[in-house]
């Protein structure tokens, strides 16, 4: 059964590479989303939509709170808020209860934060699956690829090798 969820913690560009290199996500949303906490700004996000079957929703997450600065309070977090943004109640839920249950995975606690989805906004047409449009271009090798090598580090089971056998 196919879901979405959206997450937010860093580049887009380097969020959509990501998850679009899972097992089991079916597609990618790419662009800004805007949460309803009153917090009334778009930041740099994806809306990933998934099979339920073939990856869960905690791994998802666990994937995103170990590829992004999760636990790291910086100047840009209006840009780039640490962010899962939820389309349900249960959703929600669900969410805080994994990040609690990941939290003894990290030295510092996790900022991310659970919220509801209010509004999205797609990238342009020439930014969307950038990171496999553009994989040799400066910005892909030196910050993405770290992220997807720590990924295919942790995670391998989730990984789609047949995507990042370029690594």
């Amino acid at each position: 059964m196919n879901y979405k969820i959206g997450f937010g913690g860093s580049c887009h560009w380097c969020t959509e590479a990501i998850f679009s290199s899972l097992k089991g996500v079916v597609s990618v949303d790419q662009g800004w989303i805007a949460s309803n906490d009153n917090s009334d700004y778009f930041s740099e996000a994806v809306i990933v939509n998934f099979d339920a079957d073939k990856i869960s929703l905690k791994a998802l997450i666990a994937i995103h709170l170990h590829t992004h600065s999760c636990t790291a309070i910086h100047i840009m977090r209006a840009k780039y808020r640490s962010a899962i943004y939820t389309f349900d109640k249960l959703q929600m839920e669900e969410s805080i209860t994994i990040i609690r249950e990941l939290q003894s995975e990290f030295d510092q606690p996790i900022i991310t934060e659970v919220v509801e989805f209010e509004d999205f906004k797609l990238n342009k047409a020439d930014y969307l699956n950038y990171y496999y449009s553009n994989p040799n271009k400066p910005f892909c090798k030196n910050i993405v690829n770290p992220k997807l090598k720590e990924m295919i580090r942790r995670f391998s089971n989730q990984v789609d090798t047949n995507k990042l056998q370029h690594l």
